[in-house]
């Protein structure tokens, strides 16, 4: 086993992987494989996702600001860390986490339009709806890019445990 300090160098590196690979596809709509890789996080590493988040959700909000958008990314990425763990305990096939992926995609939009409720629940729903068309390509995007990806990116990682 690592050190501590040798565990929080790879999660720091790790939660960098996660952000540069949501820069490069930035030009992209709602095509992205931060969803993919926190399920292949949670699967290799365990607990030590939520660090590993922690410190992309910093990142995220250093680069592209801290925004009403930005609290969505306090709770979105651990849910999704917390029903990857539950499909594991289940004993999910490999296809089952792109399928979540899928799932994950097709809600990320209502999920990121709780904070606005601050602006009552005619905000809430003006935001979920309108981006509906995004949550689609979201959905889509994330079950082709999940299926493709999981085992050959799950190799790599099972090798750097």
């Amino acid at each position: 086993m690592r050190s501590k300090t040798g565990r929080m160098a790879a999660d720091g590196l790790l939660a960098s992987v996660l952000f540069a690979a949501q820069i490069a596809l930035i030009h992209l709509p709602n095509i992205e494989v931060v969803s993919i890789l926190v399920i292949l996080y949670t699967l290799t590493f365990g607990r030590r996702v939520l660090n590993i988040l922690a410190a992309f959700t910093i990142l995220e909000g250093l680069f592209h600001g801290f925004g009403i958008w930005w609290v969505s990314y306090l709770y979105i990425w651990p849910i999704l860390a917390g029903l990857t763990a539950l499909l594991k305990r289940q004993g999910a096939p490999d296809w089952g986490y792109g399928i979540l992926c899928c799932f994950f995609g097709f809600c990320f939009g209502f999920l990121c339009s709780l904070p606005y409720l601050a602006g009552g629940i005619g905000a809430l729903f003006a935001w979920w709806i309108s981006g509906i068309p995004f949550d689609v390509i979201h959905g889509i995007s994330n079950l082709i890019i999940g299926l493709t990806l999981f085992k050959p990116v799950k190799r790599v990682l099972e090798r750097c445990r």
